[in-house]
């Protein structure tokens, strides 16, 4: 759990919440009903980030008519955002899924990542209330470039188009104490660096890798 703490920027005072914010149904499922799991959290957790975006979308953009800012919110929030947020502080790894749910991709499905991140920030209001909350949301919603672009999948698909091309990420600088540790990681391509990315955790950097390798390449992103 420490880990995972580290990755999401926040230590929790209460950890039974923050476990079960990574509880998933499936886990509590094969106890018998003796486990809570995330769906609640869940629940909170997607009324404090809807707040969180409306209020930013509202500040930041005074002449942004009330249909704009629903479809912008819409699109920053739905479950292919989460996703994506989610793997950037590596929730996969750290989610607890029943053997069935494990097996079949668990870790990696997008519906279960999305609640999970909903979830965790439920944990996070209610264990340093909305001040916590907040910038916790905003690391991923101002991060502007990132919000509907899995880099790594997209650089990948381009590198596939040539067979004998082969991709790797290298972590080649770890700066900071445990608690607020960042990464610097480089995206090769076969013996050749093409692009470098610094993150809080080492998925993030290589997100961050991947862009900047996409962006040499001339690839554009949109908001």
């Amino acid at each position: 759990m420490t880990r995972f703490e580290t990755n999401i920027g926040y230590v929790f005072k209460d950890k039974d919440l923050l476990k079960l914010a990574l509880t998933h149904s499936s886990y509590a499922n094969e106890t018998r009903g003796h486990t809570q799991y995330n769906e609640r959290l869940e629940f909170l957790g997607d009324a404090v980030l809807q707040l969180v975006t409306s209020e930013k979308l509202y500040t930041e953009n005074p002449d942004m008519p009330e249909g704009k800012m629903s479809k912008k919110r819409a699109s920053l929030v739905c479950e292919e955002a989460l996703s994506v947020y989610s793997k950037q502080i590596d929730m996969g790894s750290f989610l607890l899924l029943g053997k069935g749910e494990e097996s079949t991709g668990g870790r990696e499905r997008p519906s279960i990542l999305a609640d999970a991140f909903e979830a965790v920030i439920g944990a996070i209001f209610l264990d340093g209330g909305i001040e916590s909350a907040k910038p916790f949301i905003l690391r991923f919603l101002n991060d502007t470039d990132l919000h509907l672009q899995d880099f790594k999948t997209v650089l990948q698909e381009i590198i596939q188009k040539n067979p004998g091309e082969r991709l790797s990420y290298v972590v080649v600088a770890e700066n900071g104490p445990d608690h607020d540790k960042s990464f610097t990681v480089e995206v090769k391509l076969n013996s050749n660096t093409i692009g470098s990315g610094i993150g809080r955790s080492k998925k993030q950097a290589e997100q961050q890798a991947a862009k900047e390798a996409l962006t040499l390449m001339g690839y554009t992103f949109k908001y």
